[in-house]
């Protein structure tokens, strides 16, 4: 399957790259600028130069393809609204091209989207007061002949090169001077290791029934009291419980995931696609060291 992806030299979208091509796919990755074009050449990547807000590209880029899994998003935190938007502008510009195809095409979500505090489900409806509707997009282009679905992926997607929200945490512990969590940290995040999302994708995109949602979720829950203990033995600092009042104020934008309840499940993805997450866990990746050297 000739498969163009966006987001293609990201962290996660990097990995599914290489999974597609290790099984026979070929990849046109969209590519921005010089250095990710070269970067998607030397994976063995086809190049497809545009941007996400670059419709006609995007629609140029589906055009091409047998199938679209779509990985690009602008992590603006300060301006989440117009991330959100432009998401969802390109998913609505990729289907437009896709109408009709029964062609494959693979979104991506987030589980912190579903209701706090409980463990979720694929069966789990995201709060409709998410700004970011990347969801309810894809599955609108299950209505005009598209095989669309959507892979939700945990909060921290770990593994080397990381730079999401865990290395975000050990950087805030640098600067601050103590690694932190909230009330007694018990508060839970999912986790997967960006391989087995990557798998995930590649499984979404080969097999997932139009409409389906998929959660790249390899353990249901780490304490975030777990997490904190280990980044401060590793930058021997001290673990301290702040209040959830200070967390906006210490973690700054990521206050709203370090204060989330998030447990999820996977239990229906693995047994309707045969998933299974391989790779190291959280806490095993944390103390191998790497997210320490830099």
């Amino acid at each position: 399957m000739r498969v163009f992806v966006t987001g293609a030299t990201g962290f996660v979208g990097s990995a599914v790259v290489h999974e597609l091509l290790a099984t026979g796919h070929q990849v046109v990755g969209l590519a921005r600028s010089d250095k990710a074009a070269e970067a998607l050449k030397a994976a063995g990547a086809d190049v497809h130069r545009g941007a996400l807000d670059d419709l006609d590209s995007l629609r140029d880029g589906a055009a091409i393809a047998d199938g679209v899994i779509h990985l690009a998003f602008i992590h603006d935190f300060s301006n989440f609204e117009a991330a959100a938007a432009t998401d969802r502008q390109a998913i609505e510009a990729i289907g437009s091209e896709l109408e009709g195809s029964g062609k494959p095409f693979v979104g991506a979500s987030g589980t912190l989207m579903l209701p706090s505090g409980r463990l979720g489900t694929e069966e789990d409806a995201p709060l409709p007061t998410t700004p970011r509707r990347s969801e309810e997009a894809a599955m609108t282009l299950v209505q005009h002949g598209v095989r669309s679905s959507v892979v939700r992926l945990a909060p921290t997607v770990h593994g080397p090169g990381d730079h999401g929200f865990v290395r975000t945490l050990i950087d805030i512990a640098r600067t601050k001077g103590v690694s932190a969590y909230t009330g007694d940290g018990s508060n839970r995040w999912s986790a997967v290791h960006r391989f087995d999302a990557a798998c995930l994708f590649r499984l979404a995109l080969e097999a997932a029934p139009a409409g389906s949602i998929l959660h790249g979720v390899g353990e249901e829950g780490v304490p975030f009291r777990d997490i904190a203990g280990v980044i401060g033995r590793h930058l021997n600092l001290p673990v301290v419980s702040i209040s959830r009042e200070e967390a906006d104020s210490h973690f700054g934008w990521l206050s709203f995931a370090v204060k989330a309840d998030n447990p999820t499940s996977s239990v229906l993805t693995r047994e309707r696609f045969g998933w299974r997450p391989v790779h190291t866990a959280l806490i095993p990746d944390l103390e191998e060291g790497h997210y320490f050297n830099s």
